[in-house]
């Protein structure tokens, strides 16, 4: 299933990749959301951070489709999110957005190799092109030699290299990543850091990245600060 969703049609409108705006969600009758809103460019890093229970998860859920919001749109490359259908929205995740979480969440049965190109057999991408793609991700997070190579046998810091290439590997126009280097220590949570403002700056994807690390916020263009489902400041790492 394809997409027919227009393009923007001007290029100041095409650089926005991610628009949300007034964006409400509540459980029962705890409100978790109240009304976000702010933009997101193609090739832009944006740190969202805040206490926990602030609602960082819940808007990462709806940005991702996994969640409605109650109230307000969320716009990613023109497509309303509220607008679409399961399906619809099952297809979007697939050709549009690549997510990176703190566990990795790598398939335990499936070679680093499979890992990575699994989202590109889900879009039926041709053998040929999709094994290509593969291996030149594996090289540029360096693990080509790890190809064969499964989850279990692999270090925390080599499974987070191959999920980032997973989450690549169908060229998306957004990345959303929740704590990424949360379960690393410093040494490989730098180099993850590093390689994703590298491979963003490279594809031009989009990034909203939860975030409890200040240094994980400094590779960002901007972080957002949330607080009780409101974002109540924007500030630019130095």
């Amino acid at each position: 299933m394809e997409l027919d969703v227009a393009r923007p049609a001007n290029a100041s409108e095409a650089a926005t990749v991610l628009r949300v705006g007034c964006v409400t969600k509540s459980y029962e009758a705890h409100c978790v959301l109240n009304k976000v809103s702010f933009t997101l460019a193609g090739g832009e890093r944006v740190a969202l951070v805040g206490p926990s229970g602030c609602g960082k998860t819940t808007l990462l859920n709806c940005l991702g489709g996994v969640d409605r919001a109650d109230s307000g749109s969320i716009l990613l490359h023109g497509a309303a999110l509220e607008k679409l259908s399961s399906d619809e929205l099952a297809v979007l995740r697939r050709q549009r957005i690549g997510t990176i979480f703190q566990f990795f969440h790598l398939l335990p049965t499936l070679t680093a190799f499979e890992n990575v190109e699994l989202p590109l057999q889900l879009l039926n991408v041709p053998l040929r092109e999709r094994r290509a793609r593969v291996e030149k991700l594996l090289a540029r997070v360096k693990l080509s030699h790890r190809g064969d190579t499964f989850p279990g046998q692999l270090s925390g810091g080599e499974m987070q290299r191959v999920a980032i290439a997973r989450a690549l590997a169908h060229q998306p126009a957004l990345l959303l990543a929740d704590e990424p280097t949360g379960n690393l220590d410093s040494a490989n949570g730098e180099i993850i850091l590093n390689l994703l403002a590298e491979l963003s700056d490279e594809s031009k994807t989009a990034m909203l990245m939860v975030t409890h690390s200040a240094d994980a916020a400094r590779i960002c263009h901007r972080v957002l600060h949330m607080r009780d489902g409101v974002i109540v400041n924007e500030t630019w790492p130095a």
